[in-house]
């Protein structure tokens, strides 16, 4: 997974993401990533409308934004 958040980044490619907050909370969302560290994902969040820094970790999926939500998950 960590290749293809890479390539999304140089591609300037959105990304849907299924995240795990430390709340316990899952939300699906939709990044630009800026910039990928080692145990951090720095990306643009759609949803939130800001810059946000995502626990690589708690990120439970990615893919190719255009895909259909999932059902339940907001």
């Amino acid at each position: 997974m960590e290749g293809w958040i890479k390539r999304s980044a140089e591609r300037k490619e959105k990304v849907e993401i299924i995240y795990l907050s430390v709340q316990g909370e899952v939300s699906q969302r939709v990044i630009q990533v800026l910039q990928v560290q080692s145990e951090y994902i720095i990306a643009f969040c759609y949803s939130k409308n800001q810059v946000r820094t995502f626990n690589k970790v708690n990120i439970l999926s990615a893919f190719p934004r255009g895909n259909k939500r999932l059902k339940g998950v907001s």
